[in-house]
């Protein structure tokens, strides 16, 4: 029954059910926000990494702690600009 898994036909009765659920007036739209969610997702993924990496690097003993202000980064394409905590909590 399926031994062959999918096959080019079964993506092709996928395609058009989507396309008949959703019309193809917002298929673009979707597909729009849907690289955006993508884009996002990648650079809180990134950021999240970043942290991890200076959190474990311990200072040497005796050295002052020097911490840089956390900065909210905006998605590409975003119109707000990046800001750090103090602004954002000022804002509040």
């Amino acid at each position: 029954m399926l031994r062959n898994g999918l096959e080019p036909w079964h993506l092709l009765i996928v395609a058009i059910v989507v396309i008949v659920l959703f019309g193809s007036k917002k298929l673009p739209e979707a597909a729009r926000g849907l690289g955006k969610s993508m884009r996002i997702l990648k650079s809180e993924a990134k950021a999240m990494k970043e942290d991890g990496v200076a959190q474990s690097a311990a200072p040497a003993e005796g050295a002052p702690e020097q911490s840089a202000p956390k900065v909210f980064q905006t998605a590409p394409g975003d119109t707000a600009a990046a800001r750090t905590m103090a602004e954002d909590t000022a804002a509040r």
